[in-house]
């Protein structure tokens, strides 16, 4: 085969490998400014239309999690509803999927299995869907959701999970759930639970018994943006101990990483490119928030689920999986490169066939090592929650948002609640700037 036409044919192959892959993170910061603007419809629209492009169908779970989220931010409840309802199939459906269905991993990337949300991001569903019910006041579809929620976390028996199983944000307000609808021994222990996680949030919230002809109202400010995952990119060197970092930063240049790093591994030696995720912070002004009623009083919410918190530490208890198949690829697809070259070299009786052929198994390997950089990134950084008593009847109730500083940087009115008297009403509001 004439050179030029090998290396022709090796690049096209290389940009075919690199096409297959997670959501980029120009999307996800595309989207995050859409969410930053308050532009949920369009966010909404906005994942839609790249739907197929940046999502995979081994990535479905994925979109329905990321739109679900923006469709709630947005009021479309029902919509987000069927979203988290079918991720919950589907998450269901993962769980009893044959192991084989994962192993490619070992041989090619971690982008060839089927996405399995993090154990935060599934507890979060249940708190999804019991808001979008409660939105469209189904009190018995909520109960539900809450249900499930304490179920999933009590049954985290791993050791390795049981840390989440307290998890003070979904415990604290799947109690609120519990309460509404009678259920107050239920209420108790997933109060205590929110509790062991974080105490001082949950006595800032505790109330006084509720005045004759008054309701309450229990806000959730879903604050910020969480870290987004990147590839992070290395070549090891199998003749000699060689760190390559890569230079070229995800989504800084016109040509695929992926691609640099296949084309550099085939020709600086016998070099082998890993990649993993990790996190780049994404900024944001609203440091905090507060509620005031139309008679004047001030709440300042509470940081009940801190997520950007979770997403790291997801991250840090899943580095271990993540080299230890980096590791098996990498001794694979040097195996396969080496006997590439003999068998080629045997039947060919020609050298240099051999050493193309080497050559171009050594950079389709490259061009197939991609990390994992699937996350839900469409979830807030924090689950700020406030509750208080106010008069039955319509109340303008005004969300204040304030910077490090303590400085206000903005509002959102919520305009003539409906308040009944012994009743509670909630509130969910999204800001990311």
């Amino acid at each position: 085969m004439h050179k030029a036409r090998f290396l022709t044919l090796l690049v096209a192959a290389c940009i075919c490998c690199a096409a297959c892959g997670a959501p980029s993170l120009r999307h996800k910061q595309e989207v995050n400014k859409l969410l930053a603007a308050g532009e949920f419809g369009a966010a909404a629209q906005k994942l839609e239309s790249v739907r197929t492009k940046q999502y995979s169908r081994r990535d479905r779970v994925l979109y329905q999690l990321d739109s679900g989220a923006v469709l709630q931010d947005g009021g479309q409840y029902d919509q987000s509803d069927e979203r988290f309802s079918a991720a919950q199939e589907r998450i269901d459906e993962l769980f009893t999927r044959s192991v084989s269905a994962y192993s490619a991993r070992f041989f090619i990337n971690d982008l060839t299995a089927p996405y399995q949300p993090a154990i935060y991001e599934q507890m979060l569903t249940y708190y999804y869907r019991a808001m979008n019910f409660l939105a469209r006041g189904d009190l018995q579809g909520a109960l539900v959701e809450a249900n499930r929620a304490v179920f999933y976390l009590d049954h985290l028996s791993d050791k390795n999970a049981a840390h989440w199983q307290n998890d003070a944000f979904v415990q604290y307000f799947m109690s609120l759930v519990f309460e509404s609808a009678g259920k107050r021994d239920d209420a108790r222990i997933a109060r205590s639970r929110a509790a062991q996680s974080n105490g001082a949030a949950v006595d800032a919230l505790k109330m006084q018994a509720l005045p004759d002809g008054w309701g309450e109202v229990v806000i959730v400010h879903a604050n910020g943006v969480v870290p987004l995952k990147k590839s992070q990119t290395f070549q090891i060197a199998w003749d000699r101990i060689w760190l390559w970092m890569n230079d070229a930063a995800e989504g800084e240049s016109n040509v695929s990483p992926e691609v640099q790093n296949a084309i550099s591994s085939g020709l600086m030696g016998h070099s082998i490119t890993l990649s993993y995720p990790v996190l780049e912070t994404q900024n944001y002004r609203i440091a905090s928030s507060e509620a005031v009623t139309a008679q004047g009083q001030v709440y300042p919410t509470q940081l009940l689920g801190n997520v950007a918190d979770a997403v790291e530490t997801d991250l840090k208890e899943k580095q271990a999986g993540y080299f230890v198949r980096m590791a098996t690829r990498a001794a694979a697809k040097r195996v396969m490169a080496v006997q590439a070259r003999h068998a080629t070299e045997k039947a060919s009786k020609d050298e240099s066939l051999g050493n193309l052929a080497e050559l171009f198994v050594g950079i389709l390997g490259a061009a197939t090592e991609k990390a994992d950089t699937r996350q839900w990134f469409t979830l807030p950084a924090q689950f700020r929650l406030t509750r208080f008593y106010v008069p039955a009847g319509q109340q303008d109730i005004t969300l204040r948002f304030k910077d490090g500083n303590g400085k206000i940087v903005g509002e959102h009115t919520f305009e003539k609640v409906p308040v009944q008297p012994g009743g509670r009403v909630y509130l969910h509001y999204r800001t990311a700037k």
